[in-house]
């Protein structure tokens, strides 16, 4: 997984320091981005949205980013405790190519499960992040940027939701991953996830060297859990003084 880890860390923190065009920081209004994104008359209809995104439109605002990205929480395909099979072909894809002698086939089944995994999770940082990698290891320099764009502005999208530094002003996201690759693009990794409210988490983070830093971050994950019926079952254990029913001593 060290191959991985590197084109992971590597990519994002490059991406991070693009991330100079400061947003004003607003915390997501669902409503409002309920009633826009399915008004045909507005112009962040969603699936028109969706459409100029999936065919790499650049021109995209941080507006329509903010619509775009918080109003996939909407979506019928939004399912962020599920799975996603892809995500694995791709890690075990990854984890085989040589470095020295990176096959154009490797790149391609990259791209491949990439494209898949866009289909569940259309704004994960870490996947845009292997598009931007095959690409431009095949030298498709069109694409390359494409991805670069969408990755620059859902970060940017991210940071401007909250400060993340207080529990009053965390950063909204649409799954617990996508905190951990934000935090990749800023040179810090994750340490410690403490939940401390029914909606929001604390991260402790240590810095690119691996020391930890005396102040983490907040994250706001209400959205993740809008579908409990997707969350893995646990087994109900009845007990009678710490001896678990049916159980023999």
């Amino acid at each position: 997984m060290r191959k991985v880890r590197q084109v992971i860390g590597v990519l994002l923190v490059a991406a991070g320091v693009c991330l100079g065009a400061a947003q004003a920081q607003q915390a997501p209004d669902d409503e409002d981005i309920f009633t826009r994104t399915i008004d045909r008359e507005s112009p962040y209809y969603y699936p028109s949205l969706m459409m100029r995104y999936t065919a790499g439109d650049t021109t995209l605002t941080a507006a329509d980013y903010y619509y775009l990205y918080y109003g996939y929480a909407f979506a019928e395909g939004y399912r962020p405790l599920l799975p996603i099979k892809a995500e694995d072909e791709m890690l075990m894809v990854l984890e085989r190519i040589n470095q020295d002698s990176i096959r154009y086939e490797d790149m391609e089944a990259v791209i491949r499960c990439a494209e898949e995994v866009m289909q569940r999770d259309p704004f994960s940082p870490r996947n845009l992040n292997f598009l931007i990698y095959a690409y431009g290891t095949i030298g498709d320099t069109l694409n390359e940027r494409i991805n670069y764009d969408r990755l620059n502005k859902v970060l940017a999208t991210i940071t401007a939701s909250g400060t993340g530094r207080t529990e009053k002003s965390p950063m909204h996201v649409l799954r617990f991953e996508h905190a951990a690759d934000w935090l990749a693009a800023e040179g810090k990794a994750v340490l410690k996830r403490l939940v401390v409210s029914r909606t929001t988490e604390y991260i402790t983070v240590a810095d690119e060297y691996g020391r930890p830093e005396s102040k983490g971050y907040y994250f706001d994950f209400s959205r993740v859990f809008r579908h409990p019926e997707d969350m893995p079952k646990q087994e109900q254990r009845w007990q009678i003084n710490d001896l678990p029913i049916g159980q023999k001593k």
